[in-house]
């Protein structure tokens, strides 16, 4: 007995609480729109935020609840747009394809390592020590931060600079995120030219770090004959929105750190 009554006092007590738990389940149920499970399946599930909302969940939700566009999932693409449409039964939206580039050259022919670093090998770790362990402060790095996070397989260290394959890149901005010298942008796939450096220093500080560096002489702002390249800072970068892929931008950098980045 001196067991038996605590073992039925709890034994109610679990069953009224479940009971209670039933009846509250039912009461506060809140029915779910089937069209939102249905678009977060069609979704690639990469939860990266590229979409502007926390994940994919989140996004399939702001589409049923709050009208929000139907093609704002980049690794998801114009497939995914498509089934979206389906499921509410409009019109597909147009969907531009994007990918990653990094806006660097300074590959070891280029440039050299200040000092040796043997702490952890990312390149976070690295920046804290005197801004990098290059002797140009705003260049890749090299460890393989951006690999690390990008599921695709879509970039990769080649002779000591990261590299994006667009065929694969699914435009998610993990890799960008993910840069601590921010060196990593999301542009229109079919805008092929890009300018692979990101110093902001003057010319001859530039040189005198990396070879393929931009010296911001502003020639290619010159040459280009629709305004879509501008110098800032010794630093050239290019307006996506009013390039045409001319090319005279490129024809015209005596540095030649603008390149045709194709697929």
């Amino acid at each position: 007995m001196t067991y038996l009554i605590p073992a039925l006092i709890l034994g109610g007590c679990g069953i009224l609480a479940g009971v209670l738990l039933t009846i509250a389940a039912k009461v506060f149920y809140v029915k779910v729109d089937e069209r939102i499970e249905k678009i977060g399946e069609s979704l690639p599930q990469a939860n990266c935020g590229a979409c502007g909302y926390a994940g994919c969940a989140d996004y399939a939700a702001a589409i049923v609840q709050k009208g929000a566009a139907t093609n704002l999932c980049r690794p998801g693409g114009a497939d995914a747009a498509a089934k979206i449409a389906a499921i509410l039964g409009t019109a597909a939206a147009e969907v531009v394809p994007m990918t990653a580039v990094v806006h660097c050259s300074g590959d070891c022919n280029a440039t050299q390592s200040a000092f040796l670093f043997d702490g952890v090998q990312s390149c976070k770790a690295v920046k804290r020590f005197y801004s990098g362990n290059g002797t140009c402060k705003y260049g890749c790095i090299g460890l393989g931060d951006c690999v690390s996070v990008c599921d695709r397989d879509a970039i990769k260290i080649e002779n000591g600079i990261a590299k994006v394959i667009p065929a694969l890149c699914g435009a998610c901005g993990q890799c960008a995120a993910a840069c601590p010298n921010q060196l990593i942008s999301i542009k229109p796939l079919a805008k092929h030219i890009d300018v692979l450096c990101s110093s902001k220093d003057n010319g001859k500080v530039t040189k005198l770090s990396c070879k393929n560096g931009c010296i911001g002489c502003k020639l290619c702002e010159k040459k280009c004959p629709n305004g879509a390249i501008t110098v800032t800072d010794f630093h050239a970068s290019i307006d996506y929105d009013k390039c045409t892929n001319c090319g005279a931008c490129m024809a015209a950098c005596p540095v030649k750190v603008i390149h045709t980045c194709e697929a």
